[in-house]
């Protein structure tokens, strides 16, 4: 199936790594031209030469914190304008609520919550003026189902969820959709740091990280690059009428009974 989206400029945050990676892999497969936004220079370098590798396309990078005022203007200043963004940064701390301290919880939703925001707040005007235009949100399934033990990332997937609703339903009248994947737990370091997270609080053990990811869906963790085809696929004009919604990537496991 021909995706369309040959020549297609799109923007992934958090792209060194993970699903924001996979995202980049999955958009160049497809003859886009993405841009790779993230933290770390050298990881950016490696992942710019891994899809050249693997697809024969270019990928521009640029090294920014999306949690540091200013920044996203800065990003917009750099790319110019793109069809497709593909917010996904974030790195929330898992913990109870008696567990994230203030300075922690402030500092990823910096991040994630108001990178996110910060950066449709700058680009989709653009692409209203534009009259086309793609925001994809990757969220996070806590904003779904939370969950206690991941109260700070619950209730910023939460706000992010709403978020991709209210624009998601304002977009179609501009020409520009937004929405949003919710992916349970993935093959991604993040996922194994929640997990070791999770065992300290629990049991005052990390090493016992892997008694928290059992009665998984399909007996497997979801893997980067299925999230990957989703994203791609919904900012595809094959999606062409897929807006304000958020999608539940978690193989069931919200309606299993467990």
């Amino acid at each position: 199936m021909d995706l369309q989206l040959e020549g297609k400029r799109v923007l992934i945050t958090g792209a060194s790594k993970g699903i924001g990676l996979a995202c980049a892999m999955a958009f160049a497969r497809e003859g886009a031209e993405p841009i790779l936004a993230a933290r770390d220079d050298a990881a950016l370098q490696a992942a710019a030469a891994a899809i050249a590798a693997q697809t024969g396309r270019q990928a521009r990078t640029l090294a920014v914190d999306l949690a540091q005022p200013g920044a996203a203007a800065r990003v917009v200043e750099h790319t110019g304008a793109i069809d497709i963004l593909v917010n996904n940064a974030g790195a929330v701390p898992g913990g109870a609520l008696d567990q994230v301290q203030d300075e922690r919880w402030r500092a990823g939703w910096d991040l994630k919550v108001h990178g996110y925001i910060d950066l449709a707040r700058h680009y989709y005007p653009l692409m209203r003026t534009a009259g086309n235009g793609v925001i994809a949100n990757i969220i996070g399934m806590a904003g779904a189902a939370p969950r206690a033990d991941y109260i700070c990332g619950a209730a910023a997937n939460a706000s992010l969820i709403a978020f991709t609703r209210a624009l998601g339903g304002d977009g179609p009248r501009h020409g520009v959709r937004v929405f949003g994947v919710n992916p349970s737990r993935t093959r991604t370091d993040r996922v194994l740091t929640l997990a070791k997270q999770r065992a300290q609080a629990r049991w005052g053990d990390e090493s016992r990280w892997q008694e928290t990811l059992h009665d998984l869906p399909f007996g497997r963790l979801m893997e980067a690059g299925e999230v990957a085809d989703m994203v791609v696929f919904g900012a595809s004009p094959r999606a062409g009428y897929l807006s304000g919604t958020v999608i539940d990537l978690d193989g069931g496991e919200q309606y299993a009974g467990r």
